[in-house]
Parts: C-alpha cells; sequence; structure tokens
C-alpha cells in the first residue's frame, strides 16, 4: 500500500500530497471532532487510499449518507472496490470544488461535517479559494464543521479567510507529523 501510495506521489506530486498514506492516529484524529449521533451527512475530499474513510464508515450511523470524492483515477478504483457494498456510501470520481453538483444526485441539502485530506499547501491558490469558498456556502451553518490536516500551520491565514479555528490538534505518528484543524463557519 505505501509503495503505491509512493507511486501515485511521484507521478502527481501536485494532487497528491504526500509520500505515505495517513497513519491510523491521524484518521482517529480527523473524526474525533464529529458527532456520529447527531449527523446525518458527511463528505470527505481527498480520501486517497481510504484511510478516514473507513473510519467514518466504522463510526457512522447505518441511515448517515457519506460522499466520499477521488480525483485520482487510481485511488478512485481502490475507493469504489473496497466500499462498494457499504450502505449510504457515495464514491464519486471528480473534485471536491463539485460537491454540491455530487449532494443533488445523493439526495442532499447540506453536509454536516467536511473531512478533507486535500494538500491545501501544494494546490493553486484559485482552486483552494473556490474549494473553501463551496465548502462554506454548504456546510449547516450553525452546527457543520470542516476538518482537514496539513503538514504546517503555513495555510492557517487561507483557512482563517473562510472559517473559524475552533481546534488544532497535532498527530506524531505520522509520517510526516500532521496538524488537524476543526473549523466552524
Amino acid at each position: 500500500m505505501k509503495t503505491e501510495f509512493l507511486a501515485e506521489y511521484i507521478r502527481h506530486p501536485k494532487t497528491v500530497g504526500a509520500v505515505a498514506p495517513s497513519s491510523k492516529y491521524l484518521a482517529k484524529n480527523m473524526i474525533k471532532n464529529i458527532d456520529f449521533e447527531h449527523c446525518s451527512v458527511i463528505a470527505e475530499y481527498g480520501a486517497g487510499m481510504g484511510i478516514f474513510t473507513e473510519e467514518v464508515i466504522r463510526h457512522k450511523k447505518r441511515d448517515t449518507k457519506f460522499i466520499v470524492i477521488e480525483r485520482n483515477e487510481h485511488f478512485y478504483k481502490i475507493l469504489r472496490r473496497k466500499f462498494a457494498k457499504c450502505h449510504n456510501v457515495f464514491v464519486i470520481h471528480g473534485n471536491a470544488q463539485n460537491l454540491r453538483k455530487y449532494m443533488k444526485k445523493c439526495g442532499v441539502d447540506s453536509v454536516d461535517y467536511i473531512i478533507s485530506g486535500l494538500p491545501f499547501a501544494s494546490l493553486p491558490h484559485d482552486i483552494s479559494d473556490k474549494v473553501l469558498a463551496e465548502t462554506r456556502k454548504i456546510i449547516k451553518e450553525s452546527s457543520g464543521k470542516f476538518i482537514t490536516f496539513q503538514y504546517t500551520l503555513f495555510k492557517v491565514g487561507l483557512f482563517r479567510r473562510f472559517f473559524d479555528i475552533v481546534d488544532t490538534d497535532f498527530t506524531l505518528k505520522n509520517i510526516p507529523p500532521a496538524f488537524v484543524l476543526t473549523m466552524t463557519s
């Protein structure tokens, strides 16, 4: 799995933001602020090989819809195979900035939580702005949360233009170690 991930990073360094898949420790940290009992829709940007996806599926209620978006075709095929039989899990080959279109196909108006594995540090500025602006519009106003991880706090200013950061945590047991940012609108 790690060599497969590394190969995709070498092929697509701007869109695959790491040399290894995220650790189970980072996955647990990414979902710790999700209230699984009271949420009906979760979305994931940049699911990669599905480390966070597995953790969400393990904890979500059966009726909770989970929209998983992956742009990389190789990773998308892996995700589709792994999660094809999971109830209310929609694996989509596409871009995060098109989440609203995918939501309509799934019969969803708003999202409670969006978790993101997107490499904002290497994405072009206009793409980052579009994704974050769209995320802000889609996420539930009073209770929704946007959760992402970053290897540095270099992009905190970008996130603060769109959200209030309500929690910052650090996961040492990951290659490389990562910050987890939980945000509200």
